[in-house]
């Protein structure tokens, strides 16, 4: 069973053994906790740096249980591990955190979407298909253009498409692989934004100073920050993370990404429940 909150020495569980992964263990080192990788790929970034390593599936049962030996909390360093995953290690008595229903809601884009509208968050109007009719179909209602995007995986600009007709639909539908998809009308936006923001488990909320971001061609090139923005763009942002984080009851680091209008309105792009690469300036340029 986890005992919270951890003793110096402790064993903190990373799911991934990536740039993140080992980004997380070298903050751990710092603070004087070890880290134990469990990652499919022997040698990945993350073991080189960590105490322990297990290297097995992530949802590969003894690879977890392994895990769980060794970890007295757990963590993960992308979204792409299985939520069940998060669920068997939590049925196993380890503390996860985020937990999996955070984790199930970033791995879907309606259901990102959904949460978020229902928290009082804004995004794009937006439209959820399974088949390249209800593609077409829910453009009438969209309009278009639209951004179709599949509702799992897919990054840095993969597995989306534009679609400036509803009659190009179909063709887009098969182009992203004719898995489910989400529609997204345009946000319109003038530049894009991110809060970095962590709660832990009393409900406390620390939030870092906005960021500002480019892309090139769907990646991540440049983040400059702290973000030149008013104070009360900065309130707006804090009041959308304190809404993100608590209707999760979310523990950890996360990720939150903001379109800014033209009107100095803020919605939301995605949120990502781990540490984000727009936040990796924290680590040499704030002392906590």
């Amino acid at each position: 069973m986890s005992k919270l909150p951890l003793p110096p020495g402790s064993t903190i569980g990373i799911l991934g053994g990536g740039q993140l992964g080992r980004m997380l263990a070298l903050a751990a080192g710092r603070l004087g906790f070890d880290v134990a990788i469990l990652e499919p790929e022997p040698g990945a970034p993350a073991t080189r740096v960590a105490a322990h390593t297990v290297v097995g599936a992530y949802d590969d049962p003894q690879a977890l249980e392994a895990l769980s030996k060794l970890a007295s909390v757990v963590t993960f360093e992308f979204e792409n591990v299985p939520a069940s995953s998060v669920e068997h290690l939590t049925a196993l008595g380890v503390a996860v955190a985020p937990g999996a229903r955070a984790l199930a809601i970033a791995q879907d884009r309606v259901a990102e979407k959904t949460f978020l509208n229902d928290a009082g968050v804004a995004t794009v109007a937006f439209a959820a298909a399974d088949t390249a009719q209800a593609a077409q179909d829910a453009m009438a209602s969209l309009g278009a253009p639209v951004l179709m995007k599949t509702r799992r995986e897919g990054y840095d600009g993969k597995g989306q498409r534009w679609v400036e007709h509803a009659a190009d639909a179909p063709a887009a539908f098969k182009a992203v692989g004719a898995k489910p998809v989400i529609l997204e009308a345009p946000a319109n936006f003038v530049r894009e934004l991110s809060v970095i923001a962590a709660r832990g488990r009393g409900g406390e909320i620390a939030v870092y100073p906005l960021a500002e971001n480019h892309h090139e061609k769907g990646v991540l090139r440049r983040t400059y920050a702290p973000a030149k923005v008013t104070s009360e763009t900065a309130d707006q942002a804090e009041r959308i993370a304190a809404k993100v984080l608590s209707g999760l009851d979310y523990v950890g680091v996360i990720g939150i990404e903001l379109f800014e209008l033209a009107d100095g309105r803020l919605l939301v792009n995605e949120i990502a429940p781990r540490v984000h690469n727009t936040g990796h300036w924290t680590m040499d340029g704030c002392e906590v």
